[in-house]
């Protein structure tokens, strides 16, 4: 059910047509070659825009980490490069993501999202954080 889900959202998404925070991600296998697509929800901070991984190290993650770069879909397409994240940097990033889209996330977190920032800190290294740079 999840994934018929996430695939209606990414085909609304790629239409330029859902909720405004919800893009269609698309990344080359780092095998097959071939383009892989899946919805996601972008997060703006700081006027800086992040990928989250709330499933952790996803296949998505992976063929990204090889890739080096991804394109976002809102209508038009978007090239970005990607910068992996340190875990130090992770736990505010990690906090207003869970706290922005809880109902979608909370499932895939073992704290609540009015956790003090530190209890994010100790959860850090299971949530691949990606910083999109224009690409």
């Amino acid at each position: 059910m999840e994934k018929l889900f996430n695939r209606a959202f990414g085909f609304l998404a790629g239409l330029g047509i859902a909720p405004s925070f919800i893009y269609l991600f698309e990344v080359r296998g780092r095998e097959s070659g071939k383009i892989y697509s899946t919805a996601v929800n972008l997060l703006a901070l700081d006027g800086k825009q992040f990928l989250v991984a709330p499933r952790g190290r996803t296949q998505w993650v992976r063929n990204a980490e090889a890739a080096g770069e991804v394109t976002l879909k809102r209508g038009a397409r978007r090239r970005f490069r990607l910068r992996l994240l340190n875990d130090s940097e992770k736990p505010q990033v990690l906090k207003t993501y869970l706290t922005n889209y809880k109902s979608a996330v909370q499932k895939f977190f073992p704290i609540r999202p009015d956790a003090p920032v530190e209890e994010f800190a100790k959860i850090a290294g299971g949530y691949p954080v990606f910083e999109l740079k224009p690409g």
